[in-house]
């Protein structure tokens, strides 16, 4: 008897462990899924509620308006439950849904079209069985005709999706080509930073020079050491990509604060390594190689004298100084040089107050800062119309208080208009295809109400004719 329950015993230890090797092979594919899901920050664009992540609903501010991210959850009711692998893949590489229509480009599939098909199934893996289902449907993206026909996306697809696959550098190191793979790919860093040309295509030619991104400015991250941040050290790369602040040079806010959120600050060291590595490789030929950089302008000082003393009762002349020392002063330092910890950073040596683009200046101003990262968490109110703004300033406030802010301790070069900022608080410049599409429809609608005029006096002519 014990000779015949040994063997059966042997196949279930056996069995046993196989199955034991197979799960832990499972949970390994789904853990390096959710790495690569946080590299690729899906969750900024598709999670609405932290509650809730990866259910979508929340909007995507873009020139041709407001895209709605999509439940990419397994709910099999209002997610991707249902999707296959392979449909799973086309929507990442191709921007295609398993119903077969077109996503917009606001989904980076240019970017992950670079993603190999083990990461792929890795991805899979992690949102099938990793992620919780929320049956949940969210709102559909409304674009103004004709940019709601997404079938016009197959033609898009023709002229500028490339997908060749990702392709090593056998002359670069290990890490160099890490760090493309994950800045051309899934961090999909030339979404932001790459301008686009008038049918909302990349510049691939000016790739990482610097975009506008709804109402913020993603500034140029190419190896130019004026226009650029080839002066930046690796290590100070590194050290910004994991925090979100680089004292005297930047912090992070709007898009890139939330990537350094949920993304880059949780990606490993050798991976941060990689793509600093990678980065300080990427040429710009198209800005100046000598001049300031926008981390270099500005220096300490004040003129808020005139608040202290037998001058207080006198009116101050200077709005922007009053506006600076009722809204900045208390936080960022009556000569705007912040805390010694960084923590309120310096207004002089600050790409936001240097960039040659003012659009972070006022989105700052207008938003606020908040973003998370170990250090802790960092805020700065917003003082545009939000209910928990500290002050709501008006247009011309926050013009006023931006060009004192910009002569003081920044580039002078620069004036901010009123204008300006309504068009920020707005979110950002609309793209010309949106005018184009307008007019379109305008000329559309004039040629439809001609050729009906023009078809009841051929008939009321023809009715004539025929009455002789």
């Amino acid at each position: 008897m014990m000779r015949k329950l040994k063997p059966a015993a042997l196949a279930l230890m056996l069995a046993c462990v196989a199955g034991a090797v197979h799960a832990a092979s499972d949970d390994a594919l789904v853990k390096k899924g959710e790495y690569l899901a946080v590299a690729s920050d899906c969750t900024a664009c598709h999670s609405a509620s932290a509650a809730q992540p990866f259910a979508g609903g929340k909007a995507i501010a873009s020139p041709v308006g407001e895209i709605i991210a999509t439940n990419i959850t397994p709910s099999k009711t209002d997610g991707i439950g249902n999707y296959s692998e392979q449909q799973f893949a086309d929507a990442l590489r191709k921007g295609i849904r398993a119903d077969g229509a077109h996503l917009y480009p606001a989904m980076p599939y240019t970017a992950y079209a670079t993603l190999t098909d083990e990461d792929i199934h890795a991805l899979y893996a992690y949102f099938m069985s990793g992620v919780q289902a929320v049956d949940r449907p969210t709102a559909q993206t409304h674009l103004p005709f004709p940019l709601n026909l997404r079938f016009s996306m197959m033609f898009w697809n023709a002229l500028f999706l490339n997908a060749p696959g990702y392709q090593p550098d056998a002359s670069q190191t290990a890490s160099w080509n890490r760090g493309r793979y994950l800045v051309e790919g899934a961090a999909h860093c030339s979404t932001c930073h790459t301008p686009r040309g008038f049918l909302m295509q990349e510049k691939t030619a000016a790739a990482f020079t610097g975009a506008q991104v709804g109402s913020w400015y993603a500034p140029n991250i190419t190896a130019n050491p004026v226009s650029g941040i080839g002066q930046w050290s690796q290590q100070e790369l590194v050290t910004y990509l994991r925090t979100g602040r680089l004292a005297g040079k930047a912090q992070a806010a709007g898009s890139m604060a939330e990537a350094i959120t949920h993304s880059f600050q949780h990606l490993s060291d050798a991976d941060l390594t990689a793509i600093a590595e990678y980065m300080q490789s990427v040429p710009d030929h198209t800005a100046f190689a000598s001049g300031a950089t926008r981390f270099t302008q500005g220096t300490p000082g004040n003129n808020l004298a005139a608040f202290r003393g037998d001058a207080f009762a006198t009116p101050v002349s200077d709005e922007g100084a009053r506006l600076f020392s009722g809204n900045c002063a208390s936080c960022h330092g009556s000569s705007g040089q912040g805390t010694k910890d960084g923590f309120y950073p310096s207004l002089f040596h600050n790409s936001a107050t240097a960039e040659h683009n003012s659009s972070n200046l006022i989105a700052t101003i207008l938003f606020g800062v908040e973003r998370d990262s170990a250090q802790g968490n960092v805020f700065m109110p917003p003082f545009g119309a939000q209910p928990n703004a500290l002050n709501h300033l008006n247009d011309q406030q926050v013009a006023t208080l931006s060009n004192w802010i910009l002569h003081r301790y920044g580039n002078k070069d620069v004036t901010v208009s009123p204008e300006q900022v309504a068009e920020i608080r707005r979110g950002g410049p609309a793209s010309p295809l949106v005018l184009l599409a307008q007019l379109g429809v305008a000329v559309g609608v004039l040629a439809a109400i001609a050729i009906v005029l023009w078809l009841l006096w051929r008939r009321k002519r023809s009715t004539l004719t025929t009455g002789k």
